[in-house]
């Protein structure tokens, strides 16, 4: 069994469609509203779990989500978890999750998404402790006392990168530890420090437009090659992107050009649609 392990915070978005982005202090109706889970992470394991249904490697992939979230019997929980569908621990595992007790609401995002312009605008708001080195020390032992393997092989750990400096210990404590097991990592906010670090360590680096550009990178190719010198746009399209590529990468017989065409297909047909129901390719 191969096991995609997907590290990274889950959110409740509200999304608010406005006809033009608000002047401040002023008041305007909505046109639209939709309160979904989200989170980078959660939103790659959503199509994962589509693509592993509808596929032929349902039982020998599991994929397990580590994040953190409101105490185990709270409303907020149990909505994130049903988010994922009457049998989702069918396909994904969270039992490794963090559940803080004391805190009944979830990380949160408010999304203004304007019909204007096409831009959204997104405020944060967590009160969630976040995961400490320790506790990512003791998930990855469980993991492998669970797993059956002492030096990760057949694992495949994926952070979002959200906290560099505690992404970079937990990366250096599974090249300890599970020495046979594949890193990679998200690198999207440009203004966050210590991305570059822990791309450095990793052995798959998936790097946003957002970042590119802000690097002065005039096409994806010379992002790529800039950034590996260096380091040895609608909603869900990026995590769409992820899950696909950490699916094709799992298939026998494609090589890396048929791969990244199939992570491609997918998140083009993400961009032409609302959610991320029914994003399987026939």
């Amino acid at each position: 069994m191969k096991h995609l392990i997907l590290i990274g915070a889950c959110y409740l978005d509200t999304i608010l469609t406005v006809p033009q982005f608000p002047e401040e202090d002023s008041k305007l109706r909505a046109t639209d509203l939709q309160v979904r889970r989200g989170g980078n992470c959660p939103n790659s394991l959503q199509v994962l779990q589509q693509l592993l249904a509808s596929g032929h490697h349902r039982d020998v992939i599991k994929c397990h989500l580590i994040s953190c979230f409101p105490g185990a019997g709270t409303a907020a929980t149990r909505k994130i978890l049903s988010s994922f569908g009457e049998h989702e621990s069918d396909l994904v595992d969270f039992t490794h999750c963090l559940y803080r007790e004391g805190h009944d609401e979830p990380a949160s995002s408010y999304i203004i998404r304007s019909t204007e312009s096409a831009s959204r605008t997104i405020v944060n708001y967590n009160d969630l402790p976040e995961m400490t080195i320790a506790e990512f020390q003791d998930i990855v032992r469980v993991f492998m006392s669970e797993s059956g393997t002492q030096d990760g092989n057949g694992s495949w750990w994926h952070f979002e990168g959200r906290i560099p400096e505690t992404t970079l210990q937990c990366i250096r404590h599974l090249r300890r530890v599970t020495p046979k097991g594949t890193i990679s990592v998200e690198v999207e906010k440009p203004n966050r420090k210590g991305l570059v670090e822990i791309a450095a360590e990793a052995d798959v680096v998936f790097y946003s437009r957002t970042w590119a550009e802000s690097r002065g990178y005039s096409g994806p190719e010379a992002c790529l090659r800039g950034e590996a010198e260096s380091s040895q746009a609608t909603i869900g399209a990026g995590d769409t992107f992820i899950a696909g590529a950490l699916y094709a990468l799992h298939i026998e017989g494609w090589d890396l050009k048929a791969k990244l065409a199939y992570a491609v297909a997918l998140a083009t047909k993400k961009v032409q649609m609302e959610g991320f129901a029914g994003l399987t390719l026939r």
